[in-house]
């Protein structure tokens, strides 16, 4: 999916890219016509652990989640790998990881471990220096061991204490002069910040579509020449909402519940969930690979949904 995500950078077409937070999510969201999906850190966290996006999540932890939604589509993939979890060493084997976990791209941030979600306050920045060192040894790491992995430099300059736009753009050209492929700037505040940036930052860009940064159209971001516009959080926030209103009304109603719903149900394509998550191709699996005798005994007289 590398290749496929390189093509598309070069491309020039905006792409609105959706953050998951498990293989479902992500074929969701490819059954809904997204080309790629990114791997949200601040869902990541908050659906495996149950905790806020402050850098408690390991890197192990977000490698495997993310190799799963790699398996489960075939769109290219955006991790997050947070600030490499360390320094540039540390960086180094953080994008070896990735890539062998089978991502199309990923970005990096310049915020201080242990990070915290870029629309919070109480955030700081490494410095320009050392950002570099760390983002030259993550391009280092991605020319030895795949090319086409899409490289991304986060910047968080904008929103920590004493930040500026200024200070975000001249990191951004240091970034993308140690090799980085799009500029992502987090936390910008209106559409012409956006716009300045896009100016000066001689470079794809990533824009984050949420938290304080305002809701640009995808008209307004193909006149930037945006790359990806991401919406990292929206999923994950349909899918809290929908849980914590099933969940309320079925400790109220119990039995009830289900059958006051079921009308609802009647045509959605998660109606048949059994067909949803895939039992039917399982079972031509089955009868392509598994003995004939086999399958009898398997299905003849047995109880349940049959695919």
């Amino acid at each position: 999916m590398s290749r496929r995500f390189r093509e598309m950078l070069r491309g020039g077409k905006t792409y609105v890219q959706p953050g998951v937070f498990n293989a479902m999510s992500a074929q969701i969201a490819e059954k809904a016509g997204f080309e790629t999906v990114g791997v949200s850190g601040y869902s990541l966290s908050a659906t495996l652990i149950g905790k806020p996006d402050v850098g408690l999540t390991t890197m192990s932890e977000v490698v495997q989640v993310t190799g799963y939604v790699c398996d489960a589509v075939d769109i290219p993939v955006m991790a997050d790998a947070d600030t490499g979890y360390g320094n540039a060493i540390n960086a180094i084997r953080t994008v070896e990881q990735f890539i062998k976990a089978g991502v199309g791209g990923m970005f990096m941030e310049d915020q201080v471990a242990p990070k915290r979600c870029g629309h919070v306050s109480g955030k700081q920045i490494i410095s320009l220096e050392e950002a570099v060192g760390k983002y030259r040894a993550a391009v280092a790491t991605r020319d030895r061991c795949d090319k086409d992995v899409v490289l991304i430099a986060r910047c968080d300059a904008r929103g920590v204490a004493g930040g500026s736009l200024e200070e975000t753009i001249r990191r951004g050209k240091a970034y993308i002069d140690a090799g980085m492929d799009v500029f992502f700037p987090e936390g910008l505040l209106s559409r012409a910040e956006m716009e300045r940036v896009a100016r000066e930052v001689k470079a794809p860009l990533l824009y984050n579509r949420t938290g304080v940064s305002p809701n640009l159209t995808l008209a307004e971001m193909n006149q930037m020449k945006v790359f990806l516009v991401a919406n990292a959080g929206g999923a994950m926030r349909a899918a809290a909402r929908a849980m914590w209103d099933y969940l309320h009304d079925f400790a109220r109603e119990d039995a009830a519940l289900e059958e006051r719903l079921k009308p609802e149900l009647n045509g959605h394509p998660a109606a048949d969930f059994h067909t949803f998550v895939g039992f039917p191709a399982i079972r031509k699996l089955e009868e392509q690979y598994l003995p004939t005798e086999e399958m009898q005994r398997r299905y003849e007289g047995s109880i349940g949904f049959r695919p």
